[in-house]
């Protein structure tokens, strides 16, 4: 699509704040979600918790500013969101349960040098994601996360009370409503603020409703500083191995959220920059662990935000860095956001995620469907899908390998990346395909002029009466 703001533009400041929230307003649930579910887990108090919680602020804020902007041989120098990463959550809450929090910490921070040292691979890697592959993982990544807009939706998570009710599909409806038509229909910054624009009329609305629970600002502290190794570290064996695997997930994760956003914004991924942003993600979360918080990686939502409102400026997307810092700092500007129903924020994800989907079919379509590729798309997005509905068809199989294709995302990529090396190419299927589609181009056009000249001759019937 054409972009409103290309990668180096910088926006009016207060054009720029505008388009910065959103950008926040889509992230920030997840961030503190994290956090909070592996706290409550093992067993945090509240003020540990608040901890965990400000921690993830602000190195989410930190780490963000450092990929948009970059610094030296750090940073993608793209509009990437960082957070938190749910990737984590499992292996933290197992740690943690049996070897206590500083354990947690201790393991991520070891384990993070996986990505800081498989970093410098990256060039090698970028290699085996031709368009048929990277497609392919682009499309995985909207696909496997679509679900969790749904839940988000419906109110929540199956089960809980109000889940699916007419009020909670109504107030997402609503808000999904006003982000297509604003965006489709609106000008300017109209267009390019849709998602925070509809999130604003979805909570207005639940506030009159009074569905919106203002407790956790109360609660929350007006300051709070973070402080270096709140929880200690310690280092555990299994912990370090469980940590090394989720972080080889990250990477692949991450990288598949950097091939859909240099395609939303029409720039090149180098394997140079797709080393400096691996780097970045394994820095921060090293970061992350000394200040008491889990670790990161990029977040797919935002890819969907530039692909909708044709934002691509780093410079907007490093100012919601910037004001998440200011979030962790100040508690209760985090805990405003976390009032935000759910429903509203599955009015604007279900837009945000799909639109990673039709990122990923627009990649696809570049390419030659042979039988070959279209076996590589199949095989890949089947293995992906089938993890992600069905993860108990892993249940056998040791934790290691569990941990590993659990995720979705990369249980269907490492299959068409294997599938991409194995399958031999047809030069008779690529030049019988090419044909095709120059044959299938040539009628596009011939028909598009012919509406031209039928819009041409109409013109001018009503002209001469």
């Amino acid at each position: 699509m054409k972009l409103l703001y290309n990668i180096e533009d910088k926006p009016p400041m207060g054009v720029s704040l505008v388009l910065a929230l959103q950008h926040m307003l889509a992230a920030m649930g997840a961030i503190v979600a994290v956090p909070l579910v592996v706290g409550s887990a093992i067993g945090m108090s509240t003020e540990e918790m608040v901890i965990l919680v400000n921690a993830a602020l602000m190195v989410s804020g930190l780490v963000t500013i450092v990929q948009c902007k970059g610094a030296g041989p750090v940073g993608i120098r793209l509009p990437v969101v960082m957070g938190t990463s749910f990737t984590f959550v499992a292996i933290s809450i197992s740690i943690g349960l049996e070897s206590g929090a500083s354990a947690i910490f201790g393991s991520a921070l070891i384990g993070s040098l996986v990505m800081i040292i498989g970093s410098r691979f990256m060039p090698q890697i970028r290699k085996l994601f031709p368009p048929v592959v990277s497609g392919t993982v682009v499309l995985l990544i909207g696909l496997t996360i679509l679900p969790v807009a749904v839940d988000w939706f419906a109110g929540g998570f199956v089960g809980q009370e109000g889940y699916g009710s007419y009020n909670n599909l109504l107030l997402g409806l609503l808000v999904l409503v006003v982000v297509i038509g604003l965006s489709q229909l609106g000008k300017g910054i109209v267009s390019a603020a849709a998602i925070v624009i509809g999130m604003f009329v979805g909570y207005m609305v639940a506030i009159m409703l009074g569905i919106v629970d203002f407790s956790p600002v109360g609660s929350a502290p007006v300051f709070a500083l973070p402080s270096l190794l709140p929880f200690g570290l310690s280092f555990t064996i299994s912990g370090i191995i469980g940590m090394s695997i989720a972080y080889l997930v990250t990477i692949m994760e991450s990288t598949g959220d950097f091939l859909a956003l240099s395609d939303a914004t029409h720039t090149k991924l180098t394997g140079d920059k797709l080393s400096r942003g691996i780097l970045c993600d394994g820095l921060g979360s090293a970061l992350a662990s000394t200040l008491g918080t889990t670790p990161f990686s990029s977040f797919s939502q935002n890819v969907g935000i530039v692909s909708i409102t044709g934002v691509a400026s780093r410079h907007v997307v490093a100012l919601t860095g910037l004001i998440m810092v200011f979030a962790g700092l100040f508690p209760k500007i985090g805990a405003l956001v976390v009032t935000i129903p759910s429903p509203v924020l599955g009015g604007a994800g279900l837009v945000m995620f799909a639109m990673i989907i039709s990122a990923g079919i627009g990649i696809l379509a570049r390419i030659n469907f042979t039988k070959r590729n279209m076996m590589i798309i199949a095989v890949g997005v089947a293995v992906g899908m089938a993890v992600t509905f069905r993860p108990e068809i892993l249940h056998s199989f040791p934790d290691s390998v569990r941990v590993i294709f659990s995720s979705g995302i990369t249980a269907g990529s490492l299959v068409a990346l294997l599938l991409n090396l194995v399958l031999r190419v047809s030069r008779s299927d690529e030049i019988q395909c090419t044909a095709e589609k120059r044959e299938a181009l040539r009628e596009q056009i011939a028909e598009s002029e012919a509406e031209n000249l039928f819009e041409s001759d109409e013109k001018s019937v009503i002209t001469i009466k």
